[in-house]
């Protein structure tokens, strides 16, 4: 009688890291009945890697949200809008083109009805970011598209999460934390698994920096490989070297939208094993960062999510030019503010417009989105600023408040003593900005947008303050807010195709190796081309991990 075959403990797939891209491929390959290992150089309490943080803005395009809300969205749309934005122009930009085309089509068709399957379930007001103001074929959004997922990024992740923890329950899933990758091991051309460093213990939690020590060694081996490992926002030397030549010299002072462990080491790793990467001077940071009072990973900031009312000058008191309102050109704004020489910028504002226009970026600052309190939301929709501005309003060192305009100028002297203020200039262009309020019509166009913002039903209920002076008393107190660049995302890396396969320099599939999310610049190394519309990242991961897990589970 022959002997029988002896169990096979190598797994069907390896992938690298736990954020959001990592978990779908996974999930996935669970519901295929894969067996699966994942491997992460953090502790087991920052599963779920950057998404956990965010926002939890999803693009989708004509939803059920959209049309409630009045907006008359189609995929036609979507497409002008996304090609204006991306503005691709490479040879390089080939997939990136084809996974543009893919995920318009999946944002305009299943992506809502897959993830409310999974019970993702959607705030009613969708937001609009990212709004151009260069034309119709131009960059930016033409309507808003910005769906807030309930439960903001635990949210999104949650789904994902539960069937990957429901594998390991069945035997299909193992998680390796604290395993850092060091070297893809290729034999005859093919990935084939990978070798790296075992980490020691750590009790650090969530987003808080891990230590490096190393206590031995692992190897571990499967016929495919799934590079998640995220972009190189956490590791500003990387971010400055690749920083793009058409936005000049890279800023000194940069504040961390992520954690430090986004480190870019697997772009590297990976292209020694053969994969081929692109765009890596492609990238999205931010323009309006706070300095975090209360840090959980070092440089920690956050972003205002600002509405259109603010006014917006560079660090020596020039108001910026057309169209760079907040809200409206991400890149084109990082673009002129480097220009200055400095890298820090300036809202005057209201405590009328901060109580409506400002939310802040992540998941930790919007407890009643995130918690799905309706208590709390109730709250943020009434008078007053959301706790957590508020908060920073309180004990910000970015956050200068007063009764008056000469206070408010000292106060901003004050902060930024180093750079000289013009703050005569700042004084004549509020001035001349509040005369334009004495008729329903203006030159200036800030006030056109915000008048035409208000058009929107769900910008006039939540997101834009009623036009009003800026030095009415009744609007008061005054208020001006140090912005710092804020770094966030990597737009470019591991060149892929429609299956998540990670390309060579030849243009072909190196066998056995994938890359999904950030790493994979969202998809083709570059689905966003140079310029994103928002809510655009989450859904890069769901996607491209999606692609892969399904490419994998069909061998």
């Amino acid at each position: 009688m022959a002997a029988s075959p002896a169990p096979r403990t190598e797994p069907d797939a390896i992938i690298v890291g736990a954020g959001l891209a990592g978990l779908v491929a996974a999930a996935e390959l669970v519901d295929a009945g894969k067996r699966v290992v994942i491997v992460d150089q953090e502790p087991e309490a920052s599963l779920g890697g950057q998404a956990w943080w965010s926002f939890g803005g999803l693009f989708l395009v004509d939803s059920p949200e959209q049309r409630r809300m009045g907006v008359h969205d189609s995929l036609e749309l979507a497409r002008q809008d996304w090609i204006g934005t991306a503005g691709f122009d490479r040879d390089e930009d080939e997939w990136g083109r084809r996974w543009a085309e893919a995920y318009l089509e999946f944002a305009a068709g299943e992506k809502r009805a897959w993830l409310h399957e999974k019970g993702v379930r959607f705030f009613p007001v969708v937001g609009w970011a990212e709004r151009g103001g260069y034309g119709a074929i131009g960059h930016g959004n033409t309507v808003p598209r910005f769906h807030i997922t309930w439960g903001t990024g635990p949210g999104v992740l949650a789904p994902f999460i539960g069937r990957v923890q429901a594998g390991a329950a069945a035997g299909l899933v193992e998680f390796r934390h604290r395993h850092r990758v060091d070297e893809l091991v290729v034999e005859s051309g093919a990935v084939v698994g990978l070798r790296g460093a075992l980490l020691a213990d750590d009790a650090a939690k969530r987003g808080e920096p891990s230590n490096r020590e190393v206590v031995g060694d692992f190897e571990l081996r499967a016929p495919a490989v799934v590079v998640a490992s995220g972009g190189i926002g956490g590791n500003h030397d990387l971010v400055r070297q690749y920083w793009p030549e058409r936005m000049g010299t890279p800023p000194e002072h940069l504040l961390s939208g992520v954690p430090a462990h986004v480190d870019g080491r697997m772009l590297p790793i990976s292209e020694q094993a053969g994969a081929r990467l692109v765009n890596r001077d492609r990238m999205w940071h931010y323009t309006e960062g706070i300095t975090n009072w209360d840090p959980i990973w070092p440089l920690h900031g956050i972003r205002i999510l600002p509405g259109p009312s603010s006014l917006w000058f560079d660090a020596e008191g020039r108001r910026l030019p057309v169209p760079l309102f907040p809200g409206f050109d991400t890149l084109g704004t990082l673009e002129h503010i480097v220009s200055t020489g400095h890298a820090h910028s300036w809202f005057v504002l209201t405590q009328k417009i901060i109580e409506k226009e400002f939310a802040l970026s992540g998941s930790e600052q919007n407890p009643d989105l995130t918690g799905k309190d309706l208590k709390l939301l109730a709250d943020r929709l009434g008078s007053g600023a959301p706790g957590p501005v508020e908060a920073f309003k309180q004990h910000g060192v970015d956050f200068v408040v007063a009764d008056t305009l000469p206070e408010l100028l000292d106060g901003m002297r004050a902060i930024s003593p180093d750079v000289p203020i013009d703050t005569e200039n700042i004084e004549r262009e509020i001035v001349a900005r509040d005369r334009e309020l004495a008729n329903d019509f203006s030159k200036d166009l800030q006030l056109t947008a915000v008048r035409g913002a208000r058009r929107y039903r769900g910008d006039k209920l939540i997101r834009v303050a009623t036009p009003h002076r800026i030095l009415d008393p009744k609007a008061g107190p005054l208020i001006a807010v140090k912005l710092h660049l804020l770094t966030r995302k990597s737009l470019g890396g591991i060149q892929t195709d429609l299956d998540s396969r990670a390309l060579g320099t030849d243009g072909t599939p190196v066998p056995g190796l994938y890359a999904v999310g950030e790493a994979a610049g969202f998809g083709g190394g570059g689905v966003h081309g140079y310029r994103a519309l928002e809510g655009t990242f989450l859904g890069g991961c769901l996607f491209t991990g999606r692609a892969a897990g399904r490419a994998i589970a069909r061998g």
